[in-house]
């Protein structure tokens, strides 16, 4: 079950388009090529500020020991409950929902992110297109190659006194153009293969460097290896874009073993974050039997509270729910995100002015986090105050220009003020990142028609007006 519309903080975006490709860095079970995971079919971003600090922390000790920028680099939770991770545009790191919501230790989280950091540092992508674009000369080059041998043979059969069987020599030829077809479909997955193992071995290199183990790496390609016990004698190795989990666990526990600090163990207090963090993903993306089944009333721990607490405000049980988000901030009052989720609550429950102090004191307590100041922002437009929520959404866009829903309350918080050129521009740019172009054009157009030509407002407007989505196949 996918996060509620109306679940503002743990919110779920459209992902925009890009080239199937991408998917060939991915991390998890090894796929026949015909069937290669595009972006598009992805259900969604999910934006949330606790699983986002919590993955910015996990993945920038690796970064940092890659040698990659840091600042440049940013992990996207993807709503899909698959256990997969991969990487986009050599920048990105896209793990999945369901990655966390069964990783039951952050150190297997780790080294997901460990081994997708070594796609970047070893720059496969870019490498990846040039083979890509290698092999694309090569077919072209073997497909005439196999026209000309099926054009001669057509002219030699064309004598009738040249003896032989027609259609059997016609076939014969013909695997002469699917021939190179075959062999750069083999030649191009042998070099993802082996990009899928420099990046397991480069991710052992990145987890000894920051002092962490290579235990949770093991335990994930295990599960995957367990997961494709009753499958893997029908499938072809070589038309794989990974190697098979068996031969990734054989390469790479030896040196996994090997590294000094295999036997590192996660903090209680880095373990007790990760805790919360699958029992808010679990309580946000499951029904109601998943939660009690996974977090029982005999279940008296932080998480197992947290999880009953937003399954109550999910299923509208929020004289139930009020009260244990209490005892969660009670019990911890210094956790800004219980505090995001009593405003939360309460903002949705129509109480917008009573949401402002749990929402004001969660951002203090976690001023990185963007999606808490989304929803602040949303509180104050509620609760008639769109001076302050126009200041505050915009030094959101202006960190985060990738998210659609900030300028969206951003368009309402000046449409409140009468600014409707304004309000018109931040609502094409919000339809503009969520990938309803038509909607984006016609917001522009009628902001740009209030602004003067050349300046910023107008020019903003006219890049929306003119952009054209690129096609793929």
């Amino acid at each position: 079950m996918q996060p509620t519309a109306s679940s503002r903080s743990w919110r779920s975006q459209p992902v925009r388009r890009a080239r199937a490709m991408i998917a060939a860095m991915a991390f998890a079970l090894p796929a026949p090529a015909a069937r290669a995971q595009s972006i598009n079919s992805i259900p969604g971003v999910i934006r949330d500020a606790e699983t986002e600090q919590l993955l910015r922390e996990y993945v920038t000790p690796v970064l940092r020991a890659a040698g990659v920028n840091t600042g440049a680099t940013r992990v996207v939770l993807i709503g899909d409950r698959a256990f997969n991770a991969f990487v986009a545009d050599g920048r990105k790191i896209f793990v999945f929902a369901g990655a966390l919501m069964d990783a039951k230790t952050p150190n297997e989280i780790i080294g997901v992110l460990a081994h997708e950091t070594g796609h970047i540092a070893g720059g496969h992508l870019a490498a990846l297109h040039q083979e890509v674009a290698n092999a694309q000369i090569f077919s072209v080059v073997g497909l005439l190659a196999g026209a000309a041998g099926v054009a001669a043979t057509a002219r030699s059969q064309s004598n009738p006194n040249k003896p032989g069987n027609v259609g059997s020599d016609t076939v014969g030829q013909m695997g002469l153009i699917l021939g190179p077809q075959e062999l750069v479909k083999r030649s191009l997955l042998s070099y993802i293969r082996g990009q899928e193992e420099a990046a397991d071995r480069a991710a052992v290199k990145y987890l000894t460097a920051t002092g962490q183990s290579s235990r949770g790496l093991l335990t994930t390609l295990q599960r995957f290896q367990n997961d494709m016990l009753f499958q893997s004698s029908a499938i072809d190795p070589y038309l794989q874009t990974h190697p098979l989990p068996r031969e990734r666990l054989s390469n790479l526990e030896t040196a996994a073993r090997a590294s000094p600090t295999f036997d590192v163990t996660d903090s209680s207090a880095l373990q007790a974050r990760h805790d919360l963090m699958r029992a808010k993903i679990v309580a946000f993306m499951s029904d109601a039997s998943e939660i009690a089944r996974r977090y029982p009333a005999t279940d008296v721990s932080l998480a197992g509270r947290y999880a009953r607490a937003i399954s109550d405000y999910r299923f509208g049980r929020l004289s139930a729910a009020l009260p244990q988000i209490d005892s969660l901030i009670s019990t911890q009052p210094g956790n800004a995100y219980f505090h995001e989720l009593k405003g939360q609550v309460l903002l949705e429950s129509g109480r917008g002015n009573e949401a402002l102090p749990p929402l004001r004191k969660a951002a203090s307590l976690a001023p990185e986090g963007l999606p808490i100041k989304d929803l602040l922002g949303h509180a104050l437009i509620a609760a008639g105050q769109p001076d302050e929520a126009i200041k505050l959404l915009n030094q959101v866009v202006q960190r985060d220009n990738d998210d659609p829903e900030a300028w969206s309350w951003l368009s309402m918080a000046y449409d409140a003020k009468g600014n409707m050129p304004q309000a018109q521009l931040a609502a094409a740019q919000g339809f503009f990142l969520a990938g309803k172009y038509v909607e984006a054009r016609t917001q522009a157009n009628r902001a740009q028609e209030q602004f003067k030509r050349g300046t910023p407002g107008w020019l903003k407007a006219d890049d929306i007006m003119n952009y054209r989505p690129p096609k793929f196949d």
